[in-house]
């Protein structure tokens, strides 16, 4: 029988074995993020942005490194180096004087800023970040572009055209809704104009048709009231001449 600490070594070759075969790394590799491009007037500052994400805590030793590659040369210089918690520039290449360091480990950053731009500040800006234990990853470039004047990118044009003409269609749309409540409300109207005018018409019918059928009442109220006038004449004449009769 196999003893426990016999068990665990083997346990122990077998997860290096794997390891080793998988090609993983037990500290996780470092993430280093930055622009793909950024663009810079003649005479103004532009800010390199670089951010990373460490599996460790951030330590004490972690160092963050600015290297430049001009856009004519293949030679890459190291142009910004922080390390110990303390910034250290190059003041005695073309950067002299002209980078500010704006970042902070803790949060994660390691931006600087060049001031001043020039046409030979065109060229690719790598950083790249260490914090021991952590320090197996890809560094990240920015390639900066100098110009008298910022270009309009294709990008901003073709979003502001498609943003134009999101804001015909929204604007048509609101358009056709209101002419359409418009229509609706007029129609609206209208039919209770006509409900209204058809009630009166109705009531009129009604009124006339009442006053149509009131005469022939009254005629014969009226015929009436004559042949009782005419039999009391007739009786009162007849009681006359028998009052005469009896006299003579």
């Amino acid at each position: 029988m196999s003893s426990p600490f016999s068990l665990g070594m083997e346990r122990a070759v077998l997860l290096a074995v794997l390891l080793s075969t998988t090609g993983l790394n037990p500290a996780l590799a470092i993430n280093v993020y930055t622009d793909r491009e950024i663009h810079g007037i003649v005479g103004s500052n532009v800010k390199l942005y670089c951010s990373f994400w460490s599996n460790e805590w951030i330590s004490d030793d972690i160092s963050v490194t600015w290297h430049f590659q001009p856009e004519s040369s293949r030679d890459s210089l190291s142009i910004f180096h922080y390390a110990k918690g303390q910034p250290y520039i190059d003041n005695v290449g073309m950067f002299k004087e002209r980078i500010e360091w704006v970042g902070n480990p803790r949060w994660k950053d390691g931006s600087i800023i060049i001031h001043d731009l020039d046409y030979t500040d065109n060229g690719t800006f790598t950083c790249d970040v260490k914090n021991p234990p952590d320090i197996v990853g890809k560094t990240s470039q920015v390639t900066l572009y100098v110009f008298e004047n910022v270009p309009t990118r294709y990008g901003v044009v073709l979003g502001a055209v498609i943003g134009g003409i999101l804001l015909v269609v929204f604007v048509v749309l609101i358009l056709a809704y209101l002419i359409r409540y418009c229509w609706l409300r007029r129609q609206a109207t209208l039919q209770r104009r006509l409900s209204t005018m058809e009630k009166g018409r109705l009531r009129l019918g009604k009124d006339s048709s009442k006053r149509g059928r009131q005469p022939p009442v009254l005629y014969a109220m009226l015929d009436h009231s004559r042949l009782t006038k005419s039999a009391g004449e007739k009786k009162s004449k007849g009681g006359l001449c028998d009052l005469r009769k009896d006299r003579k």
